[in-house]
């Protein structure tokens, strides 16, 4: 799945360099993470690293995103083809 950053963010701005896909920008009030770019950081690292690095825990499974590892593979996957296209 998914993650995604709840309204509790305090816009401390660590989670937006650390994701490997780029996949976190700042929203209107708080960051927020692009369902279509997130994989968990699968391909990249063991743990998410916006969740390692989040000081107020505010970061979880996107539940209105559901994936399995294998498609979340997948999406890595693609998401490099992408890259080493451009």
């Amino acid at each position: 799945m998914s993650l995604k950053i709840l309204d509790t963010c305090v816009n401390c701005d660590v989670c937006e360099p650390v994701c490997p896909n780029k996949a976190i920008s700042l929203g209107e009030e708080y960051y927020v993470i692009d369902p279509a770019l997130c994989t968990e950081c699968i391909g990249h690292y063991d743990q998410p690293q916006c969740v390692e690095v989040c000081p107020v825990e505010c970061i979880i499974v996107d539940t209105e995103h559901p994936e399995t590892h294998e498609q979340l593979t997948l999406k890595y996957q693609h998401l490099m083809a992408v890259k080493d296209e451009a």
